[in-house]
């Protein structure tokens, strides 16, 4: 029995460790870092499709690249698993996503290979063009590399990067387009339609193998390699819909190239890079290779995965509690039935944003627009004008993209848009850019707006029937991605504002907004237990601010605001204003998530370090009213306050 070979995984802890290696040695250790991804992304969650798909891709790009002096910068950042695996991160994998441990996207701080730590879709390309720049006015001798998805090319901002890059002749830049036909679900649109066509044409293998001869016998200097390739291009450009896309622009196009072939993408990323000028290599790869459950999962092709079997894919998920964007889904159906102006508009999310339901059921109605959010908003408004009343499921993060459109062209025109923003306030894993703590600061800006954080699936299910009756002006609700808590009724209301807690002689007016409801419950229960009164009160809707809310507000001796967004300029902040300018005198203290970009770790884990617990919250409560009983004025020592950033560092 022939001996099992040597794991080759172990041996590369560098780019420059998978220079020597053959080409059965790249196949070898092509299958073993899948099999490697599997078994650590299954224990931790994480992007598992994506990087089964771009493992040959990227070994190539490293054995064609000098990273980091040639800088190779990803797009979106999800699919750089393997590239952290051959550039010394391989034993971090244990604690990927967890909190300080390895980040699920590029981290600068992490390893000189990282260039951008960007994980949005569609900016690699202005990156990339940037760094191309500098490396050529400083006479570097590098080329840049960025790599993109067919998905983020449905994103506006890279076509405004291309044209610039398309016009200058001598730009050291290299584009490699990894084209799987999906970003999360399949990819959609006028792009997605001419590729599509490329993988469906019955010609596809044998161009594929023209393509894969001629860049075996190319020569690896000068433009002769490059017309070699590009000489094919008339034949290309009748046949292939791509070629001439690209060329027409006036972008040099080299494919389309077996992306799971190392070899093959090495020599046609080395022969686009010697060209001496920006050239776009097209490669066709298979999101989830190589795990049949992936393969097979038709959804998403497991594009991010929480603890999974190894084996078959199952999930480990100790429960399957609703979450709230399993309440919006539901939801959403019953309104189409009631309301045939409701449509909705998502930008290459159909699923994670819980309109797939809503899709089957009105296919007509639902539009993926694929990743541009700024197109998805000002279309919104055009189906406003025009008489629907749109409904746009994005994350919260995502909508920073199109905020001037949220703002001049929704609402300036006062369009009766919703939106609603999954994943709001800290969501966990993801890290910084996913973290969506800045939508409620945002939104205060813009006139007429209305917005709600609904508690629980009763208070959302209202909103969202209550926000598409708004004509004239956008609404926004917006929650996290955590299992939707049980409902939390109210014991009275008071001209809409719902109170939650109330005990005698209450001296503290404790507002909560969304799921910190409860916190803001629990931090009201521990006063009352230290004797001091309390109110805990649910606005339910953020904006407009209620009246009845600044009358409370000076019917007690003190505010604590409690929100699931920056500090700054949040809701919190917004409510202290509306007091001032009523000349109520009633202090505010605001608790928030502080104004800095967090790293990843789990949501309990941020919160606790952002002193959003009852116990910090009501710690300070305490001393504060103790304070101002005994008219103590001394000072507080670094770290008491739960908010103090020695405290939190």
């Amino acid at each position: 029995m022939r001996p099992a070979p040597p794991r080759l995984l172990e041996s590369i802890d560098d780019p420059a460790d998978l220079r020597g290696l053959d080409g059965e040695q790249l196949t070898q250790l092509s299958a073993e870092i899948r099999t490697f991804l599997i078994e650590q992304v299954s224990q931790t969650g994480g992007h598992l499709g994506p990087n089964l798909g771009v493992v040959e891709l990227t070994l190539a790009a490293h054995r064609a690249f000098d990273s980091p002096r040639e800088p190779i910068v990803f797009d979106t950042g999800h699919q750089s698993y393997v590239h952290k695996i051959v550039t010394g991160r391989r034993d971090l994998f244990p604690t990927l996503r967890q909190r300080h441990g390895l980040s699920g996207y590029p981290s600068r701080a992490e390893s000189e290979h990282d260039w951008v730590e960007n994980s949005h879709a569609s900016t690699a390309l202005s990156y990339a063009y940037g760094l191309a720049q500098a490396v050529r006015q400083q006479r570097r001798d590098a080329t840049v590399l960025a790599v993109v998805g067919d998905g983020s090319l449905t994103g506006g901002m890279a076509w405004e990067a291309l044209n610039n890059i398309a016009a200058d002749d001598d730009l050291p830049l290299v584009v490699l387009v990894n084209d799987n036909g999906r970003s999360y679900t399949p990819t959609v649109g006028g792009l997605a339609r001419q590729l599509s066509g490329l993988r469906t044409n019955p010609r596809y293998e044998q161009v594929l193998d023209v393509v894969k001869r001629n860049v075996s016998r190319a020569p690896l200097i000068g433009t002769a390699a490059y017309d070699l390739l590009h000489g094919i291009k008339s034949g290309l450009k009748d046949m292939l819909a791509p070629q001439g896309m690209f060329a027409d622009l006036g972008l040099k196009y080299v494919g389309p190239i077996d992306g799971h072939d190392v070899l093959a993408v090495e020599r046609a990323l080395v022969q686009a890079k010697s060209f001496g000028g920006p050239v776009l290599v097209h490669c066709l790869t298979r999101k989830g290779n190589g795990f049949k459950a992936a393969e097979d999962h038709e959804e998403d092709r497991f594009h991010a995965v929480g603890k999974i079997d190894a084996r078959t894919g199952e999930s480990l998920a100790s429960t399957s509690a609703p979450t709230w964007t399993d309440v919006f889904a539901d939801e959403m159906v019953q309104l189409g039935r009631l309301n045939r102006k409701v449509v909705a508009i998502t930008a290459a999310m159909t699923y994670p944003t819980g309109l797939h339901a809503f899709a089957a059921a009105f296919p007509d109605r639902c539009f993926d627009v694929g990743i541009a959010e700024q197109h998805a908003v000002t279309a919104a408004a055009g189906m406003a004008m025009g008489g629907l009343h749109p409904v746009v499921a994005v994350y919260s993060t995502f909508l920073n993209r199109a905020f001037d459109q949220l703002l001049l062209d929704v609402a300036m025109h006062r369009c009766g848009v919703t939106f609603v923003l999954d994943r709001a306030g800290v969501t966990g894993p993801d890290g910084a850019s996913h973290h969506g703590m800045w939508d409620m600061s945002l939104l205060q800006l813009v006139p007429g707006l209305h917005l709600a954080a609904p508690r629980d699936a009763t208070r959302l299910r209202e909103a969202l029937l209550a926000a598409v009756a708004i004509d004239d002006a956008p609404s926004v609700i917006r929650y996290s991605k955590e299992p939707v808590p049980a409902d939390l009724p109210a014991l009275d209301c008071v001209d809409g504002v719902d109170v939650l807690l109330r005990t005698e002689q209450p001296r503290v007016l404790v507002v909560a907004w969304g799921q910190l409801a409860a916190t803001g419950i629990a931090v009201g229960q521990r006063l009352a237990d230290q004797g001091i009164g309390v109110t805990v009160v649910d606005p339910v809707w953020a904006l407009p601010v209620n009246p009845a809310l600044l009358r409370l507000a000076s019917a007690h001796e003190r505010v604590i605001t409690i929100e699931d967004n920056g500090i700054v300029g949040g809701c919190g902040s917004r409510l202290a204003q509306e007091l001032r300018l009523a000349d109520i005198a009633t202090p505010v203290r605001e608790f928030g998530i502080a104004q800095q970009f967090l790293d990843h770790g789990t949501r309990a884990e941020l919160l606790a370090e952002l002193g959003l617990t009852p116990q910090q919250i009501a710690r300070y409560a305490v001393e504060t009213m103790v304070r101002d009983h005994d008219g103590s004025d001394a000072p507080r020592v670094a770290g008491d306050d739960p908010l103090d950033p020695a405290r939190r560092l």
